[in-house]
């Protein structure tokens, strides 16, 4: 691990140092692992079905349900994340984990014994639910337990396991189906979970390392049925919407506008209570802010890499599956390998030289994805993607760290919970927009949108389908240049003792 330097440079400041990073120290590369493991099991379960469905539908039937499989997981985990994020401060870290973790294995099981698409649909929200915790809650403790030095590191580690999941996740699926089961996509969560959940339990002791004791306080129900309401009314319209139902219907209508007026009330009943489940000054804090976009952004361009990049090397380019995968893969060396190295960044020069750093490869490597085309090399398609993790890994982690350091220990919790669901947003407006892209490109050349409904993707002449992925690109190209506004929107300096706005909110 990088030890603290004795003197930081303009752009990063940090407390003295506590028990956490201290008293904890042999016991941090176990906890480390924890939380990478639960980390892993959750990224993986997002992808892992999406080659078993074929076995899932010859065995429970529910064809036109199946799409519910993945967004009923994804929905119950963005809604609930900001809520989890608010009572890790409340409760604590370890016990919301094991909460995570034990509903998340509950769920999986109940999945792996599902007898009808709707009981699995239902379970895969329950281990939504469980996800929903694990994720904001093992973010938190990596920002307890490491130096602000030390969080690069920690940062590269998890950055690795996301990367690899969306590789990786896909790949299992298909090999459980093929030679096993698909049940035991759910099944091998239980060994796995429970390990995790044995470890964190014995290894992390929270109280040794609390910097000060978490301040119980009445929950914030009104607000938490609120944002989830709301949350879920919008994810699920951006999610649904152009796909299930044309965008311009009364369903949308409904999806959308009952999610802006759920946000209004929302606004206003948090405005009347002592501690809501996100406070205001969320919203009024610049490194929180600067993080927010980031996180968001990285979400609309990771869902427009990882989904429409394989479909473009097999459709367009020719390759097959394997090679495909290839190309995605290398988002996933580039990621890691940025988020790691970004101590060294942002240690020496701050945390906006590192975001516009970070910036800068984003522009590149969505640049070369757009300049890809029928007769280019697959390595080119790979390149674009190393580039663009680069930059990413740059952007994403960083972030994290300077929102986890401008925060005290108490409110640490829920400012990594709110960049999770600004994240899990991203994602829902990226499946929007491209979809809608791509939609509207392929009617185009088939004249109109009856026509294009009624082919299949693998039917589509290159002719159309490169032109439609292209203007994807362009999108992707177009979102990246936004990653500049994270970085101008960073502060020169980032930590409690030297924000002054923080201090104002309060």
């Amino acid at each position: 691990m990088h030890a603290v330097p004795p003197r930081l440079p303009p752009g990063v400041t940090t407390a003295a140092p506590t028990r956490a990073s201290v008293g904890l120290r042999s016991d941090r590369g176990p906890i480390l692992g924890s939380v990478m493991l639960s980390i892993a099991l959750i990224a993986i379960d997002a992808t892992i079905l999406a080659t078993a469905v074929p076995a899932i539908v010859r065995d429970l039937g529910g064809f036109t349900q199946f799409p519910w499989l993945f967004s009923a997981y994804l929905l119950t985990q963005a809604i609930s994340t900001p809520i989890y994020g608010k009572l890790a401060d409340t409760f604590g870290r370890k016990p919301l984990m094991l909460f995570g973790i034990g509903t998340f294995v509950v769920g999986s099981v109940l999945c792996a014994v599902s007898w009808s698409m709707g009981a699995l649909i239902a379970f895969r929200a329950l281990q939504g639910l469980g996800a929903g915790a694990i994720q904001p809650a093992g973010m938190t403790i990596m920002g307890d337990i490491y130096s602000v030095a030390e969080r690069a590191v920690a940062q590269g580690y998890i950055a690795s396991v996301w990367a690899m999941s969306a590789v990786v996740g896909p790949t299992l699926g298909g090999l459980f189906s093929d030679h096993l089961s698909w049940r035991w996509i759910f099944w091998i969560n239980l060994p796995l979970g429970l390990f995790a959940a044995v470890v964190l339990w014995i290894r992390f002791d929270e109280k040794a390392g609390m910097s000060e004791p978490h301040e119980r306080r009445p929950i914030d129900w009104a607000g938490a049925l609120l944002v989830a309401a709301a949350s879920a009314l919008l994810l699920l319209g951006l999610l649904e919407g152009g796909i299930r139902w044309p965008w311009w219907s009364w369903q949308s209508a409904v999806a959308l506008g009952g999610a802006a007026v759920l946000t209004l009330l929302f606004v206003r009943v948090e405005g009347r209570v002592a501690d809501p489940v996100l406070p205001g000054w969320l919203f009024r804090h610049r490194v929180l802010n600067a993080a927010t976009v980031a996180g968001f952004v990285a979400g609309v361009v990771m869902l427009g890499v990882t989904s429409y990049v394989p479909v473009y090397a097999q459709q367009v380019l020719g390759a097959g599956a394997t090679v495909a995968g290839f190309a995605v893969a290398a988002l996933a060396i580039g990621w890691p390998f940025a988020a790691s190295t970004s101590g060294r960044i942002y240690l020496r020069f701050g945390f906006r030289a590192c975001l516009f750093l970070g910036a800068f490869f984003g522009a590149a490597g969505a640049t070369i994805l757009s300049l890809v085309g029928p007769g280019s090399s697959i390595f080119l398609l790979a390149a674009a993607c190393l580039v663009l993790g680069l930059g990413l890994g740059y952007v994403v982690s960083p972030s994290i760290v300077a929102l986890q350091s401008a925060v005290e220990f108490r409110q640490r919790g829920v400012a990594t919970g709110a960049n999770m669901f600004a994240r899990s947003v991203g994602s829902a407006v990226g499946v929007a927009m491209f979809g809608a892209i791509a939609n509207g490109v392929v009617a185009d050349r088939l004249g109109g949108a009856d026509a294009a409904g009624a082919v299949k993707l693998e039917e589509l002449p290159v002719a159309v389908l490169d032109p439609a992925l292209q203007a994807v690109f362009l999108a992707v190209a177009g979102c990246a240049l936004l990653l500049v506004l994270g970085a101008l929107l960073m502060p020169s300096r980032v930590g409690p003792a030297h924000d002054s706005e923080r201090a104002t909110a309060e």
